[in-house]
């Protein structure tokens, strides 16, 4: 079974999460696939998406372009300006070295809202590499329309998560390029009663 052939979704219920993921172009080397032998059906692409996450997770070779702050930088910018300007609301999200994880609620159809997305952002990810043309992202994307409350919240542990999993961070809200992240560590109020809550930003 070749997952990453697989096409986004052709029904698209309104007023439900999306959980989107998507990798850089190259980061799974051609001919690898996930463990043969799966029964057809939803379950056996979520298992291979599973092995695929894990494999991009611990890469230690291949493209990670996502690493670098510029880029990752432009990832996290361009979520939030899709999400400002009324493209999507944006829910958790995780900008990894070579793949992207986030959960949006879409205002706009699907295919488009990933197509320019991933558009933009590759398209200046190549002017900030230098690149002439090329792909950036892979062109398959990983989808999956979220049941119910309780599935959401697994998956956002699922999202903010990765890069503890992955080694990249001691804990969630200290990886700079995730919706966990915070840029100063919360600190219990020297008066127990004070009711000013600390500022911190995501």
């Amino acid at each position: 079974m070749e997952v990453r052939r697989r096409k986004l979704s052709q029904v698209y219920p309104e007023g439900r999460w999306l959980f989107l993921t998507w990798h850089l172009h190259g980061s799974l080397p051609h001919g690898l696939y996930p463990p043969q032998g799966l029964p057809s059906g939803r379950s056996s692409y979520d298992k291979a998406f599973v092995w695929i996450d894990r494999f991009l997770d611990l890469a230690q070779s291949g493209p990670m372009y996502l690493q670098m702050e510029s880029i990752a930088r432009l990832m996290q910018d361009s979520l939030q300006w899709g999400a400002e300007n009324g493209r999507y609301e944006l829910g958790p999200y995780v900008i990894m070295s070579n793949h992207v994880h986030a959960l949006l609620l879409p205002k706009t159809p699907v295919p488009k809202l990933i197509q320019s997305l991933k558009g933009f952002t590759g398209k200046e990810a190549n002017r900030i590499l230098g690149r002439s043309g090329g792909p950036f992202w892979q062109s398959e994307t990983y989808d999956h329309f979220v049941r119910n409350a309780a599935e959401f919240d697994r998956i956002r542990r699922y999202i903010e998560q990765n890069p503890v999993k992955a080694g990249l961070a001691a804990t969630a809200s200290a990886y700079r390029w995730s919706s966990a992240w915070r840029e100063k560590p919360l600190k219990a109020a020297a008066d127990p009663h004070a009711t000013t809550a600390l500022s911190v930003h995501a």
